[in-house]
């Protein structure tokens, strides 16, 4: 089955589904900028023309070096146009890696977004001896005579480069390759994942063949990175839908466009929750007397009516009438913080802890939990519409999941990749000869082909002892306290398990203020007694319901959370577990100073 290709599909929405707000920005004085459908068109006509002018051919690699907004897509759908082959880049991405990103796919053209990318490429030239023309957008006055100002190619582009953008995209075949992928690359180099347009197509077709959209009112606002496959489909699927996509450049202005835009659909990893979650303990930690009553109050009923506001059994009378007038206390005020209408709501990138999406789901945000990988375009299984509190979902047609012997999660479909580029043993190691790619997670599928996936397999830690433990589901149990930020289990080849974990200051100042407790600064919180004694009840509390073997019998408390910045998280907030067990080595031997345990001689690839 065949699925078409993406400039296809992108000429086929312009003219099917014509949107005079199809893309949205924003300026620096807080104005919303809109771009029709047709002139979004024409740029991608202009841009195209241009890359053909300067060489590019069908199967060329193209670099796309920027933040998510206007230009990414029309930079990208210009590519494909071409029958190029785009090769995003995260647009905070190191030098030495966006370097190694360009020069293992030999990629002659690169299109860059904003001052600040281009300012990050330009020392990078030299290593670049492939890369021949370098196309700016946004750069400033005085660009470097070397490159090519994106704003005079597409200036003047008619009606001659639509038509003529129009042809080749009807000679781009779905078989071709339409993008290739890095992927994080947390243990040695990246790996290039090679998807056609067939793979990427068939997942936007089928990922969501039960959305209800409403392409007159829906708008979804878009802040994943788009050098992520996760948020790259999902704007696919707006764009081609006819939905508008206000684009958001920095996970900090989120909090902004949320009240700004008044989205009704978004798209999120876990720790973007987690992180709401944990700003809204923060705030009424801050409430007093009467108010921080009726707050402690509410998320109490928020956690007992969760059951019913998930559908998974009724409630009595009494329960109901108590959420409806928390809902007018509390869950209006809070839904008001996200725009207020948020209706479709989209978690994927790693589990979301069952509490905490029940918690989202009782005060009136669906949250909706997918899986996937970028080497399956991404999306596998999806929870909409039918939702089943924390699972991943069900395999979304078309796809297959399976479960290996040792638990791995199996999957086949039209949205598994070709391989990865120019790693042939490396491709080797994940698919088989009949299709299946091992996922290199575990999980399992209950009798009604819900997936529930429990870790990573390399993040399984195997103790002294010889069980294994799960990582992920131990840590989503500490988050959903009040009082924890973040946790990171470790423990592989140990005794016992221990935690990493960072206290959350505003709650936990709170809380021990009646003590008459004080902090100058988080490391003098961290050590903290009072604190330790908060933390540790926390830790039992939470972890209460676990194996003997997966209990925490130690744990320290760090300062400072882990973060992209500080190179403890990839640019998906997924943790980096050998970089922070190294950087924390120190504190976790410490951990287990006084036993006769055997200390891990290296740490597993």
């Amino acid at each position: 089955m065949t699925y078409g290709t993406l400039p296809s599909r992108f000429v086929n929405a312009v003219d099917s589904r014509s949107n005079a707000r199809a893309q949205m920005f924003r300026h620096a004085d807080s104005s919303w900028e809109f771009i029709a459908s047709a002139e979004l068109l024409r740029r991608v006509a202009g841009l195209s023309m241009a890359l053909v002018e300067l060489g590019v051919k069908p199967g060329d690699r193209v670099g796309l070096f920027a933040a998510n907004r206007p230009e990414w897509h029309t930079a990208d759908f210009a590519i494909n146009g071409s029958g190029g082959v785009t090769v995003p880049i995260y647009f905070h991405e190191s030098p030495d890696r966006m370097t190694y990103i360009l020069k293992h796919s030999g990629a002659r053209v690169i299109i860059v977004a904003g001052a600040e990318q281009l300012q990050t490429l330009l020392p990078c030239r030299a290593q670049l001896p492939e890369l021949e023309h370098v196309i700016v957008a946004d750069g400033g006055s005085d660009l470097p005579t070397e490159c090519l100002r994106y704003e005079t190619l597409i200036k003047s582009a008619g009606g001659a480069e639509v038509a003529a953008y129009r042809m080749r995209a009807s000679q781009v075949l779905p078989g071709q390759l339409c993008t290739i992928i890095y992927t994080s690359g947390t243990t040695g180099e990246p790996k290039g994942v090679m998807l056609t347009h067939n793979n990427m197509s068939s997942n936007v077709t089928d990922s969501c063949a039960t959305f209800d959209f409403d392409s007159a009112n829906d708008t979804a606002l878009s802040f994943l990175p788009l050098a992520h496959v996760y948020g790259r489909m999902l704007d696919y699927i707006y764009i081609f839908n006819g939905i508008t996509v206000a684009y958001v450049e920095s996970v900090d202005l989120v909090a902004q466009a949320l009240l700004e835009v008044q989205p009704t659909v978004i798209a999120a990893v876990p720790r973007f929750f987690e992180k709401i979650y944990s700003k809204l303990m923060e705030q009424g930690s801050k409430a007093t007397g009467t108010k921080r009553k009726i707050f402690d109050w509410a998320v109490d009923v928020a956690r007992r009516a969760a059951p019913w506001r998930t559908g998974a059994k009724g409630a009595n009378p009494i329960l109901k009438a108590q959420w409806a007038l928390a809902d007018k206390l509390v869950y209006k005020k809070i839904r008001a913080g996200t725009g207020g209408k948020l209706r479709m709501v989209f978690s994927g990138g790693a589990p979301l802890s069952k509490d905490l999406a029940e918690f989202f789901w009782s005060i009136g945000i669906p949250i909706y939990q997918g899986y996937g990988l970028t080497e399956t375009s991404p999306i596998l299984t999806s929870n909409y519409p039918q939702n089943r509190s924390g699972s991943s979902g069900r395999p979304i047609p078309n796809v297959l999941i399976g479960i290996a012997e040792d638990g791995e999660v199996l999957a086949k479909g039209p949205c598994v990749m070709q391989g990865y580029y120019n790693s042939p043993d490396a491709t080797r190691e994940v698919m088989t000869e009949d299709g299946w790619l091992h996922t290199g997670d575990v999980g399992y599928l209950d009798a009604d082909n819900y997936l529930f996936i429990t870790d990573r397999k390399k993040d399984l830690i195997k103790t002294a002892g010889g069980k294994f433990v799960a990582p992920q589901p131990i840590e989503n149990a500490l988050k959903t306290s009040p009082y924890i930020t973040n946790a990171m289990i470790v423990g592989d080849q140990r005794r016992f398990v221990v935690a990493l974990i960072v206290p959350n200051a505003q709650t936990v100042s709170a809380k021990v203020q009646d003590q008459g407790v004080r902090f100058a600064s988080n490391q003098e919180m961290a050590a903290h007694p009072a604190v330790r004694s908060l933390i540790e009840a926390e830790v039992k509390r939470l972890t209460a319901h676990f194996a003997q073997w997966e209990t925490i019998k130690r744990f320290a408390m760090l300062p400072e959370d882990f973060t992209f910045d500080n190179g403890s998280l990839t640019f998906t907030l997924k943790l980096k577990r050998r970089v922070v067990e190294q950087k924390y080595r120190e504190i976790i031997d410490k951990l287990y100073a006084d036993t006769s345990e055997p200390v891990p001689s290296k740490s597993r690839s």
